[in-house]
């Protein structure tokens, strides 16, 4: 499969100018033991496949805890769940209710049969794939566009596009908590340790609450721009953002600081997946391909190219949750 040559090469945006911050965080180092022996995983079973999910673009999509389930979210105003057999995903069913987009979803963190939709019809959905139906529906103030599961899975927090984010409690689906922002909130996650709570803005900043007070921690200027997309590896180790500037960058949860940063995209990141063991780190903009760090160095390990008639890259993306079973 050939490199697309932007993949190889310096950033479109000038991050790898004299000065810049890709200049010094990007590693170079040769490949691990680990890296070659995944690259050549990822030769013998380096094909890609689209399956048909929906009548309009995907805008989410996520792996149920036990990998056996990928469940979609899409403009169409339905959320669809893949059931995983072997080397291919079969449609199992589709999921009807809202009446507007699907804008984002997540799974339970620890039970393989619920998930949670966040729709621009100004509610939230839980689900249980075991009976297909729509177990709760929350009303929210705002059109929602982004919410993720508190990792003990007691608490749903939803954003708005008011910058407005609701704790909501996952038993009683009642409103907890309520805090709205003077500032663009993008993507929004706990820790793994459940004691603090992200939040990523359009000042380039990661804004840290502490959880369950809600109180302003600290701020982090973590970009020059737009910071858009967190995501927290599986081991609790680290954090990694993704920026308009087309930087990923990796954090340690317990310093706090910028461990290296990723320069090979060369649009906005608009989506981050680590993979289940957190030894990689993938990446993905509106590039046609995706990019896959070895965590701990920065290695390049592997890129998929995707046609412009690929559904989304964050599907192909989230596939790396599994990449160390040959099913790619």
């Amino acid at each position: 499969m050939a490199v697309p040559a932007a993949a190889m090469g310096p950033s479109a945006l000038g991050q790898s100018g004299p000065g810049s911050m890709a200049s010094w965080c990007s590693v170079t180092s040769g490949p691990t033991r680990y890296v070659l022996g995944m690259q050549e995983l990822f030769r013998g079973h380096s094909k890609t496949r689209e399956f048909p999910a929906h009548s309009a673009k995907v805008h989410s999509v996520a792996w149920s805890c036990d990998g056996r389930r990928l469940a979609s979210g899409s403009f169409d105003k339905t959320a669809s769940v893949f059931l995983l057999e072997k080397d291919r995903l079969v449609k199992e069913n589709n999921y009807r209710g809202h009446g507007d987009s699907v804008d984002q979803l997540c799974w339970h963190p620890s039970n393989p049969d619920l998930f949670v939709t966040a729709s621009g019809d100004k509610t939230i959905r839980i689900w249980d794939v075991r009976t297909t139906k729509c177990i709760a529906t929350v009303n929210t103030k705002g059109e929602n566009i982004n919410i993720c599961w508190s990792p003990d899975g007691q608490t749903i927090a939803v954003g708005n596009k008011d910058d407005v984010v609701t704790f909501i409690d996952a038993k009683t689906h009642r409103s907890k908590a309520e805090e709205q922002f003077k500032f663009e909130v993008n993507e929004i996650s706990w820790n793994n340790d459940n004691n603090m709570f992200f939040l990523t803005n359009g000042n380039g900043c990661i804004n840290i609450l502490s959880y369950p007070e809600l109180k302003p921690v600290q701020s982090i200027n973590a970009h020059p721009s737009n910071c858009i997309c967190i995501k927290f590896d599986p081991m609790g180790k680290y954090f990694a953002t993704g920026s308009a500037d087309a930087l990923v960058s990796l954090w340690d949860v317990d310093e706090l600081v910028c461990v290296r940063c990723f320069s090979r995209l060369d649009w906005p990141v608009r989506t981050l997946s680590f993979s289940h063991d957190g030894k990689m780190l993938a990446s993905a903009s509106e590039d046609h391909f995706i990019d896959i760090a070895e965590v701990e160095t920065g290695n390049l390990r592997r890129i998929f190219c995707l046609s412009p008639l690929a559904i989304r890259t964050s599907f192909v993306i989230s596939s790396l949750h599994i990449a160390n079973k040959p099913v790619l």
